[in-house]
């Protein structure tokens, strides 16, 4: 799932991001909200982090502009006001809940799983592919009836060979996608970590999934690659 952070105190936006990616989660972060506004636009979330009291636009006005344009990504604002009308402001703008500061990060993501649960942006709870299924609320995966003990980022990188089933996934876009880093041709990150997801795949016997495609990267089939 990718959740976009919309937040200007960027030791705040740091420890948020940070928090979500140990939790298995991809993580954009912009820092005003014309910024923010832009990206959501451009992508579909699973869910947004919003701040009230942004540089340009505010939180109220981004969520608002969303909802205009008929975009229904859940919404969790954050603010360091707790007043009542502010509440009452938040919600009428169209964020989904609201949450102040200071707060518990094991609060934070309860009220995120929750939004989740109620959808996001053409969000598909369970994944599957062959006799592989990701569970998108828990965070687990299991092949047949043996679940699979995956790293976060091994997590991250089963899920999208299963968003794009049959179709080969290339080095560069997994460095983008999964890592959000620029193509290093001196890193081998990605030949590793898909080496691990690979044999946790198969270490009860099971035939390969993950198939090397000589010189561009990978694809997820039941058939060998060519």
């Amino acid at each position: 799932m990718r959740i976009l952070v919309v937040e200007d105190d960027r030791k705040i936006a740091g420890f948020i991001a940070r928090g979500l990616r140990e939790d298995g989660y991809a993580v954009d972060v912009a820092h005003d909200g014309d910024a923010g506004l832009g990206n959501a636009h451009v992508y579909d979330y699973d869910a947004i982090v919003l701040d009230v009291m942004l540089p340009g636009r505010s939180g109220y006005e981004v969520v608002r502009t969303l909802r205009a344009a008929g975009r229904s990504t859940p919404v969790l604002m954050l603010t360091a006001r707790d007043a009542k009308e502010d509440v009452v402001r938040g919600l009428d703008a169209g964020a989904d809940d609201y949450l102040t500061k200071p707060f518990s990060f094991e609060e934070f993501l309860a009220r995120l799983r929750a939004l989740l649960r109620r959808g996001g942006a053409q969000r598909q709870e369970r994944l599957a592919y062959a006799d592989v299924e990701l569970d998108r609320l828990r965070h687990a995966a299991r092949r047949g009836p043996r679940p699979l003990d995956l790293t976060p980022r091994e997590y991250q990188l089963l899920e999208y060979f299963l968003l794009h089933p049959e179709q080969v996934v290339r080095r560069t876009e997994l460095l983008e996608k999964v890592w959000d880093l620029q193509f290093d041709p001196m890193t081998n990150v990605v030949d590793v970590h898909v080496g691990h997801v690979r044999r946790k795949l198969t270490q009860g016997g099971e035939p390969a999934l993950i198939h090397t495609v000589r010189g561009v990267g990978y694809r997820l089939s039941e058939r060998e690659s060519a």
